[in-house]
């Protein structure tokens, strides 16, 4: 029997080409609203997706054929997990497909903003010479600690290695710890660590998990990088942290407003206070949710899919 396959959204035409060369038969619907798409949803036996909708139960229950879930991107949040489980679903994604990217932007973010790369260059654009005012740090000598220590963070730590620098991990799994990061508790993290790097999901014990109370608990000033998830910080208390001098600096690659509308927030007195502070903020670094966003990613993250398909059908 013919596994056909419904691609919601695009992706690298490896993906396509190689599911087409092993046998499996592709169908795509990039435009289709949800419900459309669930009227026909049960001709297929799986379905390729990044994050176009949300897959609940309604959309389960039509997707009576329904064998697999391919998420080509590191997390499943957008899937009503437990449900496709008991439904017997296999249930894809590919966090290997982008660690790589997303290791590197979270370094690429601290070394900016410790020495102050992108206000130097917006300042002598504009014809300031200001060398004293842009005098940075080094990451040697620092502690950096990783909440989060699977794909992202073991990769980012693996990036640290040619620094002089003491590398933590706090995660919910035991023994999880390796060559690159030590692995300890959240108490002795926060003592410790000079940097904070987030590589969690958006669960209900991640949610809002960055708060006053989390950022009041670390024993001096530190710095925080975020490529997971923006709802993992809450944004107004992370701006009151950086105006009291708690936080020292913030490279975001995530926002908790993403789902809104950036059009809409970005009109004359409607931007959240909070979100006009970080924008205006010298030692702040924002970026559109692209840590994983590379053109080496988008290669990978299809492959990695191909594969876990195939295993599934034992055609690897």
């Amino acid at each position: 029997m013919s596994i056909k396959i419904l691609h919601i959204d695009s992706n690298n035409p490896i993906l396509w080409n190689q599911l087409e060369e092993a046998g499996f038969e592709n169908h795509a619907d990039f435009k289709s609203s949800k419900e459309e798409i669930e009227a026909k949803i049960q001709d297929y036996n799986g379905i390729v997706i990044r994050s176009r909708f949300k897959i609940d139960k309604i959309f389960l229950d039509a997707a009576t054929k329904l064998q697999f879930i391919a998420r080509v991107g590191a997390g499943l949040e957008s899937i009503d997990c437990e449900y496709a489980s008991a439904k017997g679903i296999h249930l894809i994604a590919a966090p290997e497909g982008n660690r790589n990217a997303v290791a590197e932007h979270s370094l690429g973010m601290i070394l900016s903003l410790f020495n102050n790369l992108n206000q130097a260059d917006t300042e002598v654009k504009a014809g300031h010479w200001n060398r004293e005012s842009n005098r940075g740090h080094e990451l040697d000598l620092k502690t950096v600690g990783i909440i989060g220590y699977g794909n992202m963070g073991k990769a980012f730590a693996k990036k640290l290695r040619g620094f002089d620098t003491e590398v933590l991990c706090y995660d919910i799994l035991d023994n999880v710890g390796d060559e690159n990061a030590k692995q300890v508790s959240l108490e002795e993290l926060r003592e410790k660590a000079d940097v904070l790097s987030l590589h969690l999901p958006w669960t209900p014990e991640t949610d809002k998990m960055v708060n006053r109370a989390f950022i009041n608990a670390f024993k001096k000033p530190f710095w925080i990088i975020n490529t997971s998830r923006g709802k993992n910080i809450v944004t107004a208390d992370l701006v009151e942290a950086m105006k009291e001098k708690k936080v020292l600096g913030a490279g975001l690659d995530v926002l908790e407003y993403e789902k809104l509308s950036f059009e809409t927030l970005f009109q004359e007195n409607n931007t959240p206070e909070a979100l006009q502070y970080l924008m205006e903020a010298k030692n702040v670094l924002l970026t559109p949710h692209i840590a994983g966003w590379t053109f080496e990613s988008h290669e990978r993250l299809a492959q990695v899919i191909v594969d876990k398909i195939k295993e599934v059908y034992g055609k690897n």
